[in-house]
């Protein structure tokens, strides 16, 4: 399960340099003057300090499962399967997460200490005798990792504030620091101390062709990526402390414009970055630790070794559900909402890649699930080459692709045009190109007034990001968190009713077992599952009503729009956003201990 890349063996040099044996988020590391100058005194232990500061990226604490598949639900897409416990990680996909609950402790921990091994990496590097004396290219090197460090707190930071909001704000090493107990500082003094750090590392860091950069590792794509992401959560809404109600960043025109700086210098490195033809190849690389094709996939947060430290259960915790007697045997922890299975159209090739509406059984075979089971299907642990109980699978976490900063420019422009320009549409065409190949007639018109084209972004991020980590964040700093709730919530009554858009959903469907070929795509696997239908195409049976009145002969019925009730919605232990509360739980509650050790920190938001 090891990766044959050096950064990510090296990561072990690192971590015993920079481990903390404290339980307090931010504590001195406790090197000497001596042993901290010479851990710095040359480019190759400096570039060991730097791999413990992308080390953080990884684990179970990190993008390795909770940064990325724990904390970013729910939004209008995905739920956490199971019922509610306000310590668990259902209480937090159903926004009611108590200040006790354990999935917030590790990372909020683990992101202070990226912050603390970069800040010790930022301050080191310009005392360097390297910087003082050293060859132009070991210099040019040292700016590298300075740039890579800079970049690295900035994406500590970012998660921190989208996550629990304003934070407590450290720029030097903790042994620097007079009052370790330090109290919130506001999100956009943060966010603007970001953005310029952001300015300054993309002249240090070379673009991928420059560097020969893989995906796991910073390159100047990701640097300016990052730089866009945070200027549109700078110009958006966010939940504010005093008074605590959601409120847009002051000058959003400024940001606007940093985005489409950013994201226009991305978008013509074509030889940097470009779509991949195929969306599905895109993730499969991720579960071989190889790079896609066209390089898509700006940056990727490696994981290796088996551990819980370095790597991921992505595919094992999420993902397409394998029976545990099956070969495979993981996947199920995340459920997609049936309606968001039906904001694809049948020609678009995301659907099937978006929504598992199968799984596979204890012989390996392939079958329908009913509608209140369906997963998230981009991670599947048949995709790798890892059988039996394994949860540690080393599928890396896209953090950054090329489509998501193609849309980002498309929304930036607008914003600050007051309609799509032409090279906007054409951004989100592309896109959406990809999605409908083989059915361009297919693609629908392109907005071109100022609401409309909006619209049409906030759906095309739902469609083509899902389950990536992004969606609830982004409906927050659009401030349409509360109100696709409520719409959510709609279409879920709409759908248990058989009304509007489901009219013609069917309430069973009726299905032979298949076999599983996990080489074929999405689409095949689909196509490959024996449904009933009556004289038409096998491809429009989930958009017809039922299809006969009792289970044919030989078929087995599964529970489509009947998989759905009332408690879907209603339920306290298992209803969708059962306890969000718009203007409080946008934001997550601070792990209670942290407010315990820190008598300036304060919990907010009515926690």
């Amino acid at each position: 399960m090891k990766k044959n890349k050096s950064i990510l063996i090296l990561s072990f040099l690192a971590s015993a340099l920079f481990l903390s044996s404290c339980s307090d988020y931010l504590e001195p590391e406790n090197l000497s003057s001596i042993s901290e100058a010479q851990q710095f005194d040359s480019t190759s232990d400096t570039f060991s300090a730097l791999i413990g500061v992308y080390a953080q990226l990884g684990g179970d604490d990190g993008y390795g499962q909770r940064l990325s598949l724990i904390l970013t639900h729910s939004g209008d897409d995905f739920r956490t399967s199971g019922n509610y416990n306000c310590n668990d990680r259902r209480g937090v996909a159903t926004f009611g997460a108590c200040s006790t609950n354990t999935e917030l402790n590790g990372p909020f921990s683990k992101l202070y200490t990226g912050i603390e091994r970069a800040n010790l990496v930022i301050k080191n590097i310009p005392l360097s005798p390297v910087m003082q004396s050293g060859t132009a290219d070991d210099k040019k090197l040292m700016d590298r990792y300075l740039g890579e460090a800079l970049t690295l707190r900035a994406q500590y930071y970012y998660e921190l504030i989208r996550n629990w909001g304003d934070v407590p704000f450290y720029l030097v090493p903790a042994s620097d620091v007079a009052e370790q107990n330090q109290p919130k500082t506001d999100r956009d003094v943060i966010y603007d101390q970001l953005i310029t750090d952001l300015e300054k590392a993309a002249t240090l860091v070379p673009w991928r062709s420059e560097g020969g950069t893989t995906s796991n590792r910073i390159s100047k794509g990701f640097v300016k990526g990052l730089r866009a992401r945070i200027a549109l959560a700078r110009a958006g809404w966010s939940l504010r402390r005093s008074p605590q109600v959601m409120a847009q960043g002051s000058n959003p025109q400024k940001y606007y414009q940093i985005a489409l700086d950013e994201c226009r210098d991305i978008m013509n490195r074509t030889g940097d970055h470009s779509l991949n033809p195929s969306y599905e190849s895109v993730f499969r690389a991720l579960h071989t630790n190889a790079q896609d094709a066209t390089n898509e996939v700006i940056f990727a947060v490696g994981a290796f070794g088996g551990g819980v430290r370095t790597d991921s259960k992505i595919g094992y915790y999420n993902g397409l559900k394998h029976h545990d007697n099956s070969v495979w045997k993981g996947g199920g922890g995340i459920n997609a909402l049936p309606t968001y299975f039906y904001e694809f159209t049948k020609y678009d090739l995301r659907r099937d890649m978006n929504v598992g509406i199968f799984t596979i059984n204890a012989t390996n075979q392939a079958e329908l699930a009913a509608s209140n089971s369906w997963t998230d299907s981009k991670y599947r642990k048949s995709w790798t080459s890892i059988t039996g109980p394994s949860q540690t699978l080393a599928v890396d976490w896209p953090l950054m692709r090329l489509s998501d900063v193609m849309l980002m420019f498309a929304e930036a422009d607008n914003e600050i045009n007051g309609a799509p320009s032409q090279e906007a549409k054409n951004a989100l065409l592309a896109v959406r190109n990809r999605a409908y190949a083989g059915n361009l007639g297919q693609v629908g018109a392109i907005p071109a007034d100022k609401v409309g084209f909006f619209n049409a972004i906030v759906k095309e991020r739902l469609l083509e990001l899902g389950s990536e980590g992004l969606r609830k964040y982004d409906l927050i700093r659009w401030n349409l968190l509360a109100s696709k709730i409520a719409e959510t919530k709609q279409k879920l009554t709409d759908f248990i009713n058989g009304t509007g858009a489901y009219a013609n959903v069917p309430l069973n469907i009726y299905y032979k077992n298949s076999v599983y070929d996990p080489t074929k795509t999405a689409q095949q696997n689909i196509a490959a599952i024996d449904v009933y239908t009556i004289g038409t195409d096998k491809s429009q049976v989930f958009y017809l009503p039922n299809q006969s009145a009792t289970t044919p002969a030989g078929y087995k019925s599964i529970a489509w729009r009947s998989g759905i009730t009332a408690t879907y919605i209603t339920d306290p232990s298992s209803g969708y956003a059962q306890y969000f509360v718009p203007n409080k739980r946008e934001l997550l509650p601070i792990y209670f201990e942290y407010i315990q050790n820190n008598y300036n920190l304060t919990q907010d938001y009515g926690y």
